[in-house]
């Protein structure tokens, strides 16, 4: 068990440093990866991801702490990424509890758990803070990620 928690330690290290090669050589090749923007996601859909956001990211810093190994798969942890976001160039601050299940030393399932509509609010800026909790507003934010994310795919 704690074999999984090294793991953990070892991909939110290379996140720090915005090695996505590093953060995906800890994830077995099925991964499937679900959060609410990107909703669910599978294999080189994951990768891409990482690297898409890894790429982009700008004045980014993360810190991530109480690594919790539920049992001999399922661990939890909580991570805070500060960036700006490329888009519109407002700062987030982005709180996370991460869930993991591991199996030989891989992370086989990854969930990604945040409040969407604070992090619209703050990417967003003002428009975001009004319509930030909308479906609508929701949708949108995540059908541009999804297009996003093809769009890296298609180039790569």
């Amino acid at each position: 068990m704690q074999d999984n928690k090294l793991i953990i330690e070892r991909f939110y290290t290379a996140f720090q440093q915005r090695d996505a090669a590093g953060m995906n050589a800890c994830y077995s090749d099925d991964i499937v990866f679900s959060d609410p923007v990107f909703m669910l996601l599978k294999g080189d859909q994951v990768k891409c991801m990482w690297e898409m956001l890894c790429k982009n990211a700008k004045d980014f810093s993360l810190t991530f702490s109480d690594i919790a190994l539920l049992d001999e798969e399922y661990a939890t942890c909580k991570w805070q990424a500060t960036y700006t976001f490329s888009k519109t160039g407002k700062k987030v601050v982005n709180n996370v509890k991460a869930f993991m299940r591991l199996k030989d030393d891989k992370i086989i399932e990854h969930s990604d758990a945040f409040r969407l509509s604070t992090w619209i609010g703050q990417a967003l800026g003002w428009k975001g803070v009004l319509f930030g909790w909308t479906g609508f507003m929701k949708r949108a934010v995540q059908n541009n990620a999804r297009k996003a994310l093809l769009k890296y795919m298609g180039n790569v």
